[in-house]
């Protein structure tokens, strides 16, 4: 089991870049540790398991992100993102965040989002008011029945290839963006 919180928003040196297959070669250090983790992963007779955070520019990332993101689903089972609200690491990050979990038993089929809300009042954490375990409990009592909700949401594996492996999935059922505009300018 890889539990894991890599550095992110970082580059890596040019030799480092050798360690890793040429079309997938980047100095973005999410992406480096994301690929080391896959490597990681043993497939049998018990298939390693991992939860990685990474920043949102890792889920709709192109080009060298896509083709790393298409190896996960097509060779892991990218099972489940945890989308997290804005602050979860502050103060040393405000960066949208979310946790991969995937294992190495074979390609992905449907993969599950869950959006964790922020608590009735908080706009956002911080580091006096950090998010607490309790907080979590909704998504821990969700995990084991994997059903829809307002908060979790499933997209089939080939649809997110077919979409250039892009993982950044808005919660169908969240709320819209509205724009309201005075009568008179109706």
């Amino acid at each position: 089991v890889i539990l894991t919180n890599p550095p992110f928003g970082g580059e890596e040196e040019r030799g480092i870049l050798s360690n890793f297959p040429e079309d997938k070669q980047t100095a973005e250090t999410a992406l480096l540790f994301l690929q080391l983790i896959m490597r990681k992963l043993k497939r049998a007779p018990k298939p390693g398991r991992a939860a990685v955070v990474v920043p949102n520019g890792v889920l709709f990332g192109d080009g060298i992100a896509a083709r790393i993101k298409e190896e996960l689903l097509r060779e892991f089972n990218l099972h489940t993102i945890l989308r997290l609200p804005n602050g979860v690491f502050a103060p040393y990050t405000n960066i949208p965040t979310n946790i991969l979990f995937f294992d190495r038993s074979g390609p992905s089929t449907d993969v599950w989002f869950y959006e964790h809300a922020l608590p009735e009042g908080r706009r956002n954490y911080t580091k006096t008011a950090p998010l607490q375990l309790a907080e979590l409990d909704a998504c821990r009592a969700w995990w084991g029945k994997r059903e829809e909700t307002d908060r979790a949401w499933k997209t089939p594996a080939a649809e997110l290839i077919e979409a250039g492996c892009n993982l950044d999935r808005r919660n169908p059922r969240g709320a819209q963006d509205v724009m309201t505009l005075p009568p008179e300018t109706l």
